[in-house]
């Protein structure tokens, strides 16, 4: 009878020591630091912007972690149907923590995990990506990341400063990026209402309905604008060898595609959009901060940059105040 007593409170102190060990389970992994993590990173494209802010994440997250981070980092050539593919890999495996880069990557990964931790990054506007009503910066749950939005009604006072007299402005963007809507829709609002113009958007689904698009803007428009958008953007010289030719000039809503087809940008730097989500993913995975209460981050500052190449060859004058796309 002893015997069976004594068993009985060693089993019970071992319990007891276990529950003490182990809390709720989430708090001692928040709180411990791995011997190793593995980061799947699904970018929808590669492009000068998306390449960028991947290589400025991994440079930050190799800074913090050393060899102890493994990166498997796929690319959906520009399909959001294969960025699911990609995610449903990941969450099988699965990862430690997901980069989304690129609006369709992120609503795929939100798709198809709520318990693996996930960053945007070169994600304009997250209440409209991920559909959420009032957004007021915070996601919550296991999602958090930068954006790449700038501010929209400076580059409406960008098109202005080189075209006080153009009539109508074309609008290009693909339909399969919910914040390529919302970007154009609110400079067309910024130009009509602020500068009179007259505007008309020109959407298109898939990149081989680019061309047929741009040559129908470039027969009624004076300028055109693009806003960050993922197709424009790896589709550059199709665009150039038709706006060119016709003399209608473009203004840009980033760097990348400024430097192929634009004139002028209000730039931000890609890499330093990527690198401070890498330092967001460092603090996470060392349990240093929770992904539920990490508000969206933002780029912090904008430069308005000019195509020296192409404002030649439209003839047009750089105004006082513009650096040089490089």
């Amino acid at each position: 009878m002893k015997k069976l007593l004594a068993m009985a409170l060693a089993a019970a102190m071992v319990l007891s020591l276990a529950a003490c060990g182990s809390g709720d389970g989430s708090a001692s992994s928040d709180s411990t630091e791995k011997d190793s993590y593995t980061v799947g990173i699904c970018q929808l494209v590669q492009h000068e912007a998306l390449d960028a802010a991947t290589q400025g994440f991994k440079d930050a997250l190799t800074e913090e972690l050393g060899d102890k981070v493994t990166f498997e980092e796929e690319v959906a050539q520009g399909d959001p149907n294969y960025c699911a593919t990609i995610v449903n890999d990941f969450t099988a495996k699965p990862v430690d923590l997901i980069l989304a880069n690129a609006t369709p990557a992120l609503q795929a990964a939100a798709a198809g995990t709520d318990t693996i931790p996930i960053l945007g990054t070169s994600v304009t506007e997250y209440g409209v990506a991920l559909g959420i009503d009032g957004f007021d910066g915070l996601v919550g749950g296991n999602i958090s990341g930068t954006s790449d939005l700038a501010p929209l009604d400076e580059q409406a006072a960008m098109l202005h400063d080189f075209f006080p007299d153009a009539k109508k402005v074309g609008l290009i963007y693909c339909t399969a990026e919910a914040n390529s809507l919302y970007q154009v829709e609110n400079v067309a609002k910024c130009l009509e209402e602020e500068y009179g113009y007259e505007t008309e958007m020109y959407s298109f689904t898939e990149a081989n309905d680019l061309a047929t698009i741009v040559t129908s803007a470039v027969e009624t428009c004076d300028v055109l604008y693009a806003p960050t958008d993922n197709t424009v953007a790896a589709n550059t010289e199709i665009i150039k060898n038709i706006i060119v030719p016709a003399k209608v000039p473009l203004i840009a809503g980033e760097e990348g595609i400024c430097k192929g087809c634009g004139i002028a940008t209000l730039s931000i730097s890609y890499y330093d959009l990527g690198y401070a989500t890498g330092q967001m993913a460092a603090k996470i995975l060392k349990g240093e901060a929770k992904i539920e209460e990490m508000p969206i981050e933002y780029a912090p500052q904008f430069t308005k940059k000019a195509n020296a190449e192409l404002c030649a060859e439209y003839g047009i004058e750089i105004p006082e105040g513009y650096e040089t796309v490089e």
